[in-house]
């Protein structure tokens, strides 16, 4: 998966120093592996609001090997819509938004991400990489951690996933059957828009991440305030005797967290804003 990338990235790539944006856990996990193979920049943060926001007007030293962002954080919900211009070479990991909008590969120097959100299931990961930034470490490189090796083996060096794979294709196939990555990132806009709009109407909930342009349209992060807050329980029993799945926050920040894949429907969205307004009728 993706966590092996967090390594793969800095041993080849990295040959002095690096920059990370530090936006969330994945992002951090990344940083801890890149300090193994040289120094290490961070950039920016948004660690001191737990995350809640997307660092902005930041300065990015022309002297890094590359800089590193996570474009989606998952676990807050928060996302960057647009790809970022920077003076260095830029290194993407798309796990949990790739395919979800447009993305102008040029400005990557590498883009990578574990499969199972957009993509396919658990087990396969993909990599987009410019051949000319490859061989540029001097240090000796394990055979399969070299990313050369899969590039000259066409992805089969070792016995491939099959069924991951294949299960790529055929989600690759859905995607550009139903209008590409330009259709995804319009039902992406429609899904958020049905569910923050009533997160942001309704009395009892609110949005963690307050600056709608952070906002990320794949993780709908939301919790009941602070008057509310004991009706937390109450309200997710609720949620999952109407049907919903999945709602719960991750472990490390509560509340509640609506998925919304590109395979999510807008019906599915709706069905939750109507399990808010019923709950809320009810206090």
């Amino acid at each position: 998966g993706a966590s092996l990338e967090f390594c793969m990235i800095p041993f080849n790539f990295l040959v002095k120093k690096a920059g990370y944006l530090n936006t969330g856990v994945w992002a951090k996990k990344a940083m801890k592996e890149a300090k193994l193979f040289g120094d290490v920049v961070e950039v920016a943060s948004s660690a001191d609001e737990n995350y809640t926001y997307l660092p902005k007007n930041f300065d990015v030293p022309t002297d890094l090997d590359y800089l590193h962002i996570t474009t989606n954080n998952t676990i807050y919900g928060t996302e960057y819509h647009k790809d970022l211009d920077v003076p260095v070479r830029l290194i993407g990991d798309m796990s949990s938004d790739i395919f979800s909008r447009p993305v102008d590969v040029s400005k990557y120097d590498c883009i990578y991400g574990g499969a199972q959100k957009n993509l396919s299931m658990a087990g396969v990961t993909f990599i987009i990489i410019k051949d000319e930034v490859l061989g540029r470490v001097q240090r000796e490189i394990p055979t399969m951690l070299d990313y050369r090796t899969h590039i000259k083996k066409g992805s089969m060096f070792n016995t491939p996933p099959v069924v991951p794979i294949y299960t790529a294709l055929e989600n690759l196939r859905w995607i550009k059957a139903n209008g590409g990555v330009e259709a995804m990132e319009k039902l992406a806009k429609e899904r958020a828009d049905i569910v923050y709009g009533e997160i942001d109407r309704n009395k009892l909930f609110r949005g963690t991440v307050k600056c709608e342009e952070d906002r990320s349209y794949m993780n709908i992060c939301f919790v009941l305030n602070d008057e509310y807050a004991e009706l937390q329980d109450e309200f997710f029993k609720f949620a999952t005797e109407r049907g919903m799945v999945g709602i719960k926050g991750h472990r490390d920040v509560g509340g509640f967290r609506a998925s919304c894949y590109n395979a999510m429907t807008v019906e599915g969205c709706k069905a939750l804003v109507e399990t808010m307004k019923e709950f809320e009728a009810k206090h």
